[in-house]
């Protein structure tokens, strides 16, 4: 069984939400050409994507002639909205994991879904993971940080404690990269921003006692977890010779946190993969490809395969750490 945890989709259509709500700023999709879509932010480009991002059946025929069983589906994003006002990220949200909660339905076997919260307002938030929950989807997607709120923030607390009590899953994704403005240059936000949000996300639930708290939370964090475990001993370091700084909120050092969450696989260096696998453990990696985006493995769950594992190791890897991720067992 392969299983790829990290995949993104879209509704074909999306209503005009900034004209439903009254303000700027959401996502609208625009159906210049047969089978492909600009995405727009108030008429400003963002991004093309392919019919791919939305039809299910294309998607279906792409990952099994990849060699993978089920796709785990994840909004884009740019979509949690948290800069919404409350109760409109809330109706976006439902939106999404509607759509999410259809595929899932319809295509039994083939996907598992991952809903968005509205996490501004914790209070939405939980209503939503509770109906995610009804509507058959295994866990959520949020971001790296919530606005101005780092993972830590006891704001933010309630929902995690929620997801732990409704065995609901956790993925953390990197969004709204911070420097964005000062590295308009070269993809820096996305090649050098990224894998610092992920790292930023790890830390923030570790120095702020989130893991320590709630130890049945079930966290996985994209990218092989950006830059922490390349600069684990560096935080290390800092937790050991400034504990007045970083042992504020928990006294236990970040190594001890180690295989106490988990990490997908997308590194794209066998070496790296190597290394993360080594950090958290065989149990606590899983594949994820980033499809159907560029920036992706584009042959999802191919270095894993070619590592010089034993073959137990490989389907760990490659998908039952995924469905124990997923499931809770």
């Amino acid at each position: 069984m392969v299983v790829d945890i990290h995949t993104h989709i879209l509704p074909e259509n999306i209503p005009s939400f900034a004209k439903k709500f009254g303000y700027g700023g959401f996502i609208s999709l625009d159906h210049n050409c047969k089978g492909c879509a600009r995405m727009l932010r108030d008429d400003v480009f963002f991004r093309e994507i392919q019919e791919n991002c939305w039809d299910p059946e294309v998607r279906m025929r792409e990952f099994h002639g990849h060699g993978v069983d089920i796709q785990v589906l994840s909004t884009v994003p740019v979509m949690f909205s948290y800069w919404a006002k409350p109760k409109d990220a809330h109706e976006v949200s439902k939106f999404l994991n509607d759509h999410i909660g259809e595929i899932v339905e319809r295509y039994p076997n083939k996907f598992e879904g991952l809903g968005t919260l509205p996490m501004q307002s914790p209070d939405l938030a939980i209503m939503e993971l509770k109906r995610c929950k009804k509507i058959g989807l295994k866990g959520v997607q949020i971001g790296s940080h919530i606005n101005n709120w780092n993972l830590d923030a006891p704001e933010l607390f309630p929902v995690f404690e929620a997801c732990e009590r409704l065995n609901m899953a956790v993925f953390v994704h990197p969004w709204d990269m911070m420097g964005a403005s000062d590295m308009s240059k070269y993809w820096l936000p996305w090649l050098v921003g990224m894998p610092a949000e992920s790292s930023r996300a790890i830390c923030s639930l570790i120095f702020g006692g989130v893991l320590e708290r709630l130890p049945g939370l079930r966290v996985a964090i994209a990218h092989g977890g950006g830059s922490f475990t390349s600069t684990l001993g560096r935080i290390e370091h800092g937790f050991n010779v400034r504990p007045d700084l970083c042992a504020a909120d928990n006294k236990f050092p970040p190594s001890s946190y180690l295989g106490k969450f988990w990490l997908d696989s997308l590194v794209h260096d066998p070496k790296m993969l190597d290394h993360i696998t080594d950090y958290v453990g065989e149990n606590k990696v899983m594949m994820g490809s980033d499809y159907p985006f560029p920036l992706g493995e584009l042959n999802p769950g191919q270095i894993i395969k070619s590592m010089d594992w034993t073959q137990i190791k490989k389907e760990k890897v490659l998908g039952s750490n995924a469905l124990k991720w997923l499931n809770g067992f």
